[in-house]
């Protein structure tokens, strides 16, 4: 999807970045939480008027994809094909994931940069031969130190679990080589003092800077027992560790090597966006890697938590994966995007649960939000007959109304744009949604429409201006949580002929009072959020 907005030219663009996520299977609720989490902030940043970049993608190298292959009895190359093309790219498009890229790891353009980096690295000495043998869980495609490990019980008693799969490890002995990773800790320390934003939550920074002061081992960066990889250019009987393969894309992809001044303009990331899982490979040896090879590090790192469903996280491997488009087929899209935003605080774990989507989105957006721009819409075509009166008649009711939409616009501006926090944002616009509902309510334009005075006449126009400006700015402020929706009321309440395109509409401007013209024709479109029916039976 093309980038939309009034764009800024020249300078660096506002980059963010999803995880490239695996592709041994279909992708799952928690793979589209981050991936919509970055699309509403990219929207935001987009509609502040900056040049922006967003990247999402897919990692395709590792024995856990080989085996899944092996599993579905395809090559690995095939597996990919089939996922990419037919579950993840479709997805994102159905969730109106606004990406400006795409990367795959078993890209031509991927591959080759990948291999001068780590040649790169070698030649300085920052890369040597060696051996391991230890603990190593597929499913992470890393090694395991022993008190990252589990005791199994039942089927497994006698065998140590992986934390996070709770399934047996593999004692693995191999040749590799391996990154000087141990000489980077007190870099790695020193930058995250200095820069105390660098790793977000608070929790997640906490953890990573315990993890080094205990003292980093130098990391394998090869494999010898699988071929499914990218070959290390200096020895071929390895292929390059996965996780150093794919943390590379977010440089490949902007053309480290290849395009310098698109490198430049992009390099580096200014967030991140990771599950907590794979924090560490994000916020140390990513870092890491690009201080010996001497590019700038990202802005920061935010960890998202994870979404839980019966106390369990989400995922394939413990079957609480529930696919995305259940829950569109049955709440829509917008709501879909909006929900797990609104309903957890990003960077910490959160339930997911059918009562609680159905509960907020009849009272928050039916009830609260979708009522209100019917009732409007139906109050200015039964009263002015769909032409918006002009507002001649303010009061100390309209003027806590422009206030609470300035408070509004500034809080969601700085809650979303700034600091990541989604929920915070999201919640300051229906704070305001909530105040014209309780300012509707009190002017009670139905009773003013029958004094039929010049007085009362323009006591009615001002209501209904005030009630319509107000969802004007609104559909601005959640076009980039819910675009479609936005759209909609947009259209209805005549914005696009008389302010332009909704993409064009800067938010930091959206709390200027009046920009929607006296005489705008506005109608009574279909209904935002259309009352549920019952939830879908297996």
């Amino acid at each position: 999807m093309a980038a939309t907005g009034s764009e800024q030219q020249g300078g660096k663009a506002y980059y963010v970045t999803t995880p490239i996520y695996y592709v041994n299977d279909a992708p799952h609720l928690g793979h589209a939480y981050t991936t919509v989490a970055g699309d509403v902030l990219t929207r935001w940043h987009r509609q502040r008027g900056e040049r922006v970049w967003f990247l999402t993608g897919t990692d395709e190298h590792g024995q856990k994809i080989m085996r899944s292959a092996d599993a579905h009895g395809v090559s690995p190359q095939e597996w990919c094909d089939q996922l990419v093309e037919g579950a993840w790219k479709p997805l994102w498009e159905h969730l109106e994931i606004g990406n400006n890229d795409f990367i795959r790891t078993t890209q031509k353009r991927h591959t080759d940069r990948v291999q001068e980096f780590v040649q790169d690295l070698y030649d300085k000495g920052e890369i040597y031969k060696g051996g391991y043998e230890g603990p190593y869980c597929v499913g992470c495609e890393e090694y395991k130190l022993p008190g990252e490990l589990l005791d199994g019980e039942g089927e497994f008693a006698g065998q140590k679990l992986c934390a996070i799969h709770k399934k047996p490890v593999e004692i693995l002995s191999e040749e590799n080589y391996f990154f000087r990773l141990s000489a980077y800790g007190e870099r790695l320390l020193a930058h995250y003092e200095a820069d105390p934003d660098f790793i977000q939550p608070e929790s997640a920074r906490n953890e990573v800077l315990n993890f080094v002061r205990q003292g980093l081992q130098d990391l394998s960066i090869s494999r010898s027992t699988f071929d499914w990889g990218i070959p290390i250019p200096w020895d071929a009987k390895h292929v390059i560790y996965v996780w150093v393969d794919a943390l590379l894309n977010y440089a490949t992809a902007v053309g480290y090597n290849e395009n310098q001044e698109k490198f430049e303009s992009t390099f580096p990331a200014d967030v991140h966006l990771v599950g907590k899982d794979i924090l560490r490979f994000h916020a140390v040896i990513w870092p890491a890697m690009l201080m010996a090879q001497g590019l700038p590090l990202p802005g920061r790192v935010a960890a998202n938590g994870w979404l839980m469903v019966g106390g369990e996280k989400m995922s394939k491997s413990n079957l609480t994966g529930i696919k995305p488009q259940d829950l569109t087929s049955h709440f829509g899209v917008d709501a879909y995007r909006w929900y797990f935003l609104r309903a957890i605080a990003f960077g910490q774990d959160g339930s997911f649960s059918w009562e609680d989507f159905t509960a907020r989105y009849t009272s928050e957006l039916a009830n609260d939000y979708g009522n209100l721009a019917s009732r409007v819409a139906a109050m200015v075509g039964k009263y002015f007959d769909g032409a918006l009166p002009a507002a001649t008649a303010d009061s100390e009711a309209e003027k806590a109304v422009h206030e609470g939409l300035a408070t509004a616009v500034r809080e969601a501006d700085r809650k979303i744009g700034d600091q990541l926090d989604f929920q915070g944002g999201i919640l300051a616009v229906f704070d305001f949604v909530k105040q014209v509902n309780g300012y509707i309510t009190e002017q009670e334009p139905w009773k003013v429409a029958k004094d039929t005075s010049d007085e009362g006449l323009a006591r009615l126009a001002t209501i209904l201006y005030t009630a319509a400006e107000s969802l004007r700015a609104v559909a601005v402020l959640l076009h980039p949580v819910m675009p479609e929706t936005s759209r909609k009321l947009w259209e209805s309440l005549g914005a696009e002929e008389s302010l332009g395109a909704l993409d064009d509409q800067l938010v930091q401007e959206a709390g200027g009072w009046g920009r929607l013209p006296a005489g705008t024709k506005v109608t009574k479109g279909a209904v935002l959020f259309p009352r549920l029916e019952e939830k879908p039976t297996a």
